[in-house]
C-alpha cells in the first residue's frame, strides 16, 4: 500500500516562516515525530563572515523532486506523513532555512526518514546557493557535509 499524496506537504517560501508555528499547525498527534531545523550560518565556507546567503532553484521541478523523495522514503521508513519547508532567496544569518519533518508510529523510522529526507533534498533538489560578503557574491560549488 502506498502513501497518500495529501500526507506530504512541500512549500518552498521566499520570505521568514516561524518553524514551530508550522509545526503546531501540521501535527497530527501520531505516537511519533522527528524534526530537523536548519538555519543559515554566520559564516561562508571559507571562514569569513557571511553577509547573506542566496537560494535558487528550478521552479516546479524542485518540489517535483522533493516530493518523489518523500513518497519514496516514507514507504522505505514505513513512516505515515512529511512536511518539508524551504527557504529560497535572499536570507541573513541565523534565519531557518529548512524545516523538515517526519511523523510515524515509532521513533526509530521517524528518525531515519527525516534525516535521510534532509539528505536527498540537499543533494537531489535543484537548488543553488549564492554567499554574500562585502557586496560580493560567490557561488557555491558543493554542500556542506553531514
Amino acid at each position: 500500500m502506498g502513501v497518500m499524496q495529501e500526507k506530504i506537504t512541500i512549500q518552498l517560501h521566499n520570505t521568514i516562516f516561524d518553524p514551530w508555528l508550522q509545526l503546531a499547525a501540521w501535527s497530527s498527534q501520531t505516537a511519533a515525530a522527528a524534526t530537523f531545523i536548519g538555519r543559515v550560518r554566520e559564516v561562508a565556507q571559507d571562514g569569513r563572515p557571511l553577509e547573506a546567503l542566496e537560494l535558487t532553484h528550478y521552479p516546479g521541478m524542485c518540489e517535483e523532486i522533493i516530493r518523489q523523495d518523500a513518497q519514496r522514503l516514507l514507504m522505505d521508513h514505513d513512516a505515515s506523513s512529511v512536511l518539508v519547508l524551504h527557504r529560497v532567496g535572499r536570507m541573513l544569518p541565523s534565519e531557518v532555512i529548512v524545516l523538515v519533518a517526519v511523523e510515524a508510529d515509532l521513533r526509530g523510522p521517524a528518525q531515519r526518514c527525516c534525516t535521510a529526507l534532509l539528505e536527498a533534498i540537499k543533494h537531489q533538489a535543484p537548488f543553488w546557493k549564492r554567499e554574500w560578503r562585502d557586496g560580493q557574491g560567490t557561488w557555491v560549488s558543493g554542500n556542506t557535509p553531514l
